[in-house]
C-alpha cells in the first residue's frame, strides 16, 4: 500500500510557485479591504472611482487567484491553469508599472514575484507532475 500522498508528489517548484500565488491573492484581498475602509471612512471622492466596486472586483478575481494557490500548495492540478492566467494577466502590469506609469519599485516588487511564479509553473518538474495524471497506471 503506497503511502505517498497528493502533497508529498508535489514537487517543489509547484509549492513554491503556490506560495507565490497565495501571496499575490493575500496582497490584493488586503487591499480591497484597505478600499472599503477608506470608501467607508467618507474621505474619499467616490466620483472619481468607486471604493466598494474596486473591492467588490479585487475580491471576486484574486480570490480565484488566493484559491489557485492554495490549491497548488495542496497538490491539486487545477489551480496551475488560474495560476498561469493570472501571471500572464499581470505581466502587462508589471511592464506598465515599470514603463508608462514611472512606479518603478512597485513594479519591480511585483515583478519579483509574477515572473519567478510563471517560470516555476512551466519548469520541467511542473509539467512532469502535471502530465502524471495522463500515465497509463501500467506504466506508472
Amino acid at each position: 500500500m503506497p503511502t505517498e500522498t497528493p502533497r508529498t508528489r508535489t514537487p517543489s517548484t509547484v509549492r513554491v510557485a503556490g506560495s507565490l500565488v497565495v501571496l499575490e491573492g493575500v496582497i490584493a484581498i488586503g487591499f480591497a479591504v484597505y478600499s472599503v475602509i477608506r470608501a467607508w471612512s467618507g474621505n474619499y471622492d467616490q466620483s472619481v472611482s468607486n471604493g466598494y466596486g474596486l473591492a467588490l472586483w479585487l475580491s471576486i478575481l484574486f480570490g480565484g487567484v488566493l484559491a489557485a494557490g492554495i490549491a497548488l500548495l495542496r497538490g491539486a492540478h487545477w489551480g496551475r491553469s488560474i495560476a498561469v492566467v493570472a501571471q500572464l494577466l499581470l505581466l502587462p502590469v508589471v511592464w506598465s508599472l515599470l514603463t508608462d506609469s514611472h512606479q518603478v519599485l512597485l513594479g519591480a516588487l511585483m515583478g519579483l514575484i509574477v515572473v519567478p511564479a510563471l517560470v516555476l509553473l512551466f519548469s520541467p518538474a511542473t509539467t512532469r507532475w502535471l502530465a502524471s495524471d495522463y500515465v497509463p497506471e501500467d506504466e506508472r
